[in-house]
Formats: structure tokens, C-alpha cells, sequence
């Protein structure tokens, strides 16, 4: 992987040296524009899917389940859970994206420079979402507990931040770190690699070198090369998704992790980690589809070069 210090961004010349400290935050500041405010958009989706994975039955349609929250609490209640959805994936999204530029580079370049280019995505990767999802996994609890406890744990992101510490001390807040890893770490390893894979597969199908394509057409590939990756990355992840979702809602005081999944699996079984696979892929293609779209675009704004193609 050697070589990569020559990338030029479309149409401009680099403003900030490729793989200098500025150039990590500004990706570490591309990954929190990228994550955070596209999470938060898709925050109905990801209150139906949750609550749909601890109760089946407690909705018959996505549709229905919307026009019945709004009916009773209107759109603040289509919303529910936006903000601890917005910090803890804005936090995830520097993280992830940032250590991940980090890791690529030293693992790549620096440390092991002949090996296997898919090899090296997939360990920065999953380095990355090591240490994203410590940062994570706070606001993913509260957000887990007000989304699928009706009626709700709490009410706002205070609210619950409050309750948690007060009952169970801060480690209530990590309690699924864990299954959270079991979830992120393999759905990010899919993410980068196969979007990474994506691109340059596009690149070659094209004909031509990334080089030759304008910052437009660039991005665009991106945002395919995502939409594949996405779909990946709900297959991959979707089992360990339920279990947080359960394990947040229903680990009982002082269960250790294991003993509380062999209990819930117990439960739902096999079939039951597959509930809401379908609304989890258009989710999750849409988000991260995007989430590539905009951290390439905001790349290019600063005249550094997309990522993937070479």
C-alpha cells in the first residue's frame, strides 16, 4: 500500500499534507458530519426496528407503527431518542473514521507495507470500531432503554443518563459493550473493506483510473460503493443488534452478559435475531451510503482525495 502519499484530490491541490496530524482530525471532523446528523435522521426507522426486536408483535407494519406513535405523541414521538442518537454516533463517527485513517496508514504504510491491502482494512477497522464503541456505548444504552421500554425509561437524554447512574452506578452504562462490539466490530470490518473493494471493483468495470473522473462522478461512486457495503453490513450485524437491543431492555440485576444472551436466545430463538432484517437493510444501505457520500464530499471539499480507487 505504499505509494499512497502521491493521491491528489479532483480538480485541486492538496491544502493539507496527506497523513499529517491535520489531516486525521480533518477526517476525525468528516466521520462526526458523516455519522451523527445522518443517524439521527433515520431515527424512526431505528425506533420501530428496536422495538420490533423486543416485542414482534407489538406492531404489524412499519407504517402502522409510525401513524400510531404520531397519532399519540406526534413527531416529537416519531423522534424519540434523537439525541442520545446524535451525540453517542457522532462520537462513534470520529472514531470510526478517524482511528480508521490512522490504522490504514500505520498498518498499511508504516508497519506492514506488503501486506495484503483487503488484510489491512479489515484490521484497521476493526481497530478502529474497538475504540469507537467505548465512546459509543453510554448514549447507545439510554437510547436502547427509551426506545423500547413503553412507557419509556425515560423521557429525555438527562433523564436517563440520571436513572442509569443513579441505580446502577456507571458501569450500567457499558453493560453492553460487549454484545455492542459483537455488533460494530464485524458490521465496520464489512463497511470499509467491502466498501474499499466496492470502489475499486466500480473503478475497473469503468475502465479508466480514479484520477480521470471529477470530483462529482468520484463521490458518486462513493456513495454506490456504500450502498453495497450497507447491505453487507445489516446481514453481518443484524443478530448481534437484537441481542443488544434485548440485553439493554431486559438483562436482569446483577446477570452477568453471557448468562443473560443464553437466557434471552432461549427466548427468541435462532428466527427471533433475524426480527426486523428487512427495515435494518434499507437502514442501514441508506445510512451508509450516505455516511460515505458525505465523508468523501467533505474530503474533497478540503481538497484531499476520496477514499478507495487506488
Amino acid at each position: 500500500m505504499a505509494g499512497q502519499q502521491k493521491l491528489k484530490a479532483p480538480g485541486s491541490k492538496n491544502k493539507i499534507e496527506l497523513f499529517s496530524g491535520t489531516y486525521f482530525g480533518a477526517c476525525t471532523l468528516g466521520g462526526i458530519i458523516a455519522c451523527g446528523p445522518t443517524h439521527t435522521s433515520v431515527t424512526p426507522l431505528d425506533l420501530v426496528k428496536c422495538r420490533r426486536q423486543v416485542d414482534p408483535k407489538i406492531y404489524t407494519s412499519n407504517l402502522s407503527a409510525w401513524s400510531s406513535i404520531y397519532r399519540a405523541e406526534g413527531i416529537r414521538g416519531v423522534f424519540f431518542g434523537w439525541s442520545p442518537t446524535f451525540i453517542g454516533y457522532s462520537f462513534q463517527g470520529a472514531g470510526k473514521y478517524g482511528f480508521y485513517e490512522v490504522f490504514k496508514y500505520f498498518y498499511g504504510d508504516r508497519w506492514f507495507p506488503n501486506t495484503n491491502k483487503t488484510v489491512v482494512y479489515l484490521a484497521a477497522s476493526a481497530s478502529a470500531e474497538f475504540l469507537a464503541d467505548i465512546a459509543l456505548c453510554p448514549w447507545e444504552a439510554i437510547k436502547v432503554r427509551m426506545q423500547t421500554t413503553l412507557p419509556p425509561y425515560a423521557h429525555n437524554l438527562r433523564e436517563g443518563w440520571s436513572k442509569v447512574v443513579a441505580q446502577e452506578g456507571i458501569s450500567g452504562l457499558y453493560k453492553g459493550l460487549y454484545p455492542l462490539w459483537g455488533r460494530q466490530i464485524p458490521y465496520t470490518m464489512v463497511k470499509f473493506a467491502t466498501f474499499e473493494e466496492a470502489v475499486a471493483q466500480i473503478y475497473r468495470t469503468l475502465g479508466k483510473p480514479k484520477e480521470s473522473y471529477n470530483a462529482l462522478q468520484q463521490t458518486g461512486v462513493s456513495f454506490l460503493g456504500g450502498y453495497i457495503a450497507g447491505i453487507g453490513c445489516a446481514v453481518v450485524s443484524h443478530p448481534a443488534d437484537v441481542m443488544v437491543s434485548k440485553l439493554n431492555s431486559d438483562r436482569k440485576a446483577g446477570e452477568s452478559a453471557a448468562a443473560a444472551m443464553s437466557r434471552i436466545y432461549g427466548n427468541i430463538g435462532f428466527a427471533g435475531l433475524w426480527n426486523g432484517l428487512g427495515v435494518r437493510i434499507v437502514m442501514i444501505g441508506t445510512l451508509t451510503a450516505f455516511q460515505w457520500l458525505i465523508y468523501d464530499s467533505f474530503k474533497v471539499y478540503l481538497g484531499l482525495p476520496t477514499t478507495g480507487g487506488h
